[in-house]
Order: C-alpha cells, then structure tokens, then sequence
C-alpha cells in the first residue's frame, strides 16, 4: 500500500519534480475520476508531486478536476501539501520575482464543485475557514525563504477568479477596494477541499507581473509562463528545502475539520 506523506502541487511553470530520486508515475483512480502523480524520494523522505494543469499545461483553471486531485493525495496518505501559484499583484509591495505565503482568499469562482459533502451518502459539512491555510506549513514556507534569502511576505489574500480569460480593470480595483493582494485563477476550490479532507496545505504564490489597470503593459499568459522561468530556480531552491526540514508532525488543528459532517 501506498503511503506518501509529503505532497507538491504544482501551478503554472511548475510541471517538473526534478529533486524526486528514483521517480514513478502513478495513476490514482477515485470516485471523482483519476489523477496522475509522480512520485519518489527526496533525502530520504517520500514525496508526491501533481502537476495542476496536467502536462504541459494543457488543462484551463476552471476544468481542473480539484476533487480527484485532493481525493488522490489523501487516499495515498499525504499529510502536507505545498501548492505553489503564479500570480498577479494588486499590492504595490508585492512586486514581480516575490513571494507571498497567501494566509486568506477572497472566492469569485463561478460554475466549480466546491466540496466532497454535498449530502447524500456522504453528507454534509459547513467547513470553518478561519485559518484556511495551515499555519504550522506557512510558518515553515516562510521562515525557509528568509533563510534562503528570497523576497518573501508573510501573509497576502489570494482572489480567486472564475478564469481563464484575465481580469479587467474594474475588477481589479473591486478586488484591491475588498483587500484582495493577489489575484490567481485555481486557490479555490482545491484549498477548500483540502480542508474539508484534513490535510495541511498552504499556497506559496509567486507574483509574476501587476494586474489589469496597475501593469503598463497587456497582459498574456506567455508572459506569465516567461517570468516563471526566471524565478524557477529560486522555486526549485524553496521546494527542496522545504522538503527537507518540515517537521513530519502535526501540531495543528487541521485535521479535525470533517468532525461535523451531518
């Protein structure tokens, strides 16, 4: 049987797992349909890697099956997930090249099943989100960036838009005018479910470029895809020492979040 505790997910530019040794691909059947990992060891610790948008980003933000994804990563024992997101800036302090270890978001997702328990069978559950992303897996992405050197702010709210096409300029002022910080098109729902199944999992966001309205220039997803590869070895450089020192243990509260289901 598997049993993989440690988990990265993988967003736009982030389609590799180049530190995993001996790599094996996985298929994962679910009842919500089948995910593909990768998986293998990194100093000595297993890891699962899952590619968002599937190879070579060939599935849009609003088709990614989150359900499967997150079902996957559970029914294969993981217990903390490091997702990773390209993103833009609504926050003139978080500049293109930063870090952001998102601590909130803000949902303008439209037409996305959002949860496991929509009654029946397996009833239903009104998840808290007070602390939607695990504090103790913040806590390490963040002090491991410090130590690396890198830009990186301790907190930002994530707007999740419906996507795939990018924002307006109204709607980026609407989302500054909320406090959004960031804006991205896939924290919801995969965080929410990865609540509701228990898992620690926190969103580490890099800032590609400023949003519709704040950028000087149109915006395009080469773009995006462009300023990722300049940042990806300060990715590849966070990732892997994240792996390697984050305490196994869990000290949290997250998974005590399905308690309630009805």
């Amino acid at each position: 049987m598997v049993n993989i505790e440690l988990a990265v997910i993988g967003g736009t530019g982030v389609y590799k797992a180049e530190m995993l040794e001996k790599p094996k691909e996985l298929e994962i059947k679910t009842e919500y349909g089948k995910t593909n990992l990768l998986t293998g060891n990194y100093k000595g610790r297993s890891v699962a890697f899952l590619a968002r948008h599937g190879s070579g980003h060939s599935v849009p933000p609003h088709l990614v099956n989150y359900r499967a994804n997150l079902q996957a990563l559970k029914n294969i024992g993981v217990k903390k997930v490091i997702a990773t997101a390209a993103v833009g800036s609504l926050n003139n302090d978080m500049k293109p090249g930063d870090f952001v270890v998102v601590d909130q978001f803000l949902d303008f997702t439209k037409g996305r099943v959002s949860t496991f328990f929509d009654g029946g069978a397996k009833g239903l559950l009104h998840v808290d989100m007070t602390d939607p992303y695990c504090r103790e897996v913040r806590e390490e992405i963040y002090n491991t960036a410090v130590k690396l050197g890198l830009n990186v702010h301790k907190g930002g709210c994530y707007v999740t838009a419906e996507g795939p096409r990018f924002e307006t300029p109204a709607e980026i002022k609407m989302y500054k005018m909320l406090g959004g910080d960031l804006v991205g098109m896939t924290s919801v729902p995969e965080v929410v479910l990865a609540r509701e199944a228990g898992l620690c999992y926190a969103t580490v966001a890099m800032v590609t470029n400023f949003a519709a309205g704040i950028s000087p220039t149109v915006l395009s997803h080469s773009e995006v895809v462009e300023a990722m590869k300049t940042s990806s070895q300060d990715v590849s450089r966070l990732i892997m020492s994240i792996l390697e020192t984050i305490s196994l243990e869990r000290g949290c509260t997250c998974s005590e979040t399905a308690t309630e289901v009805r």
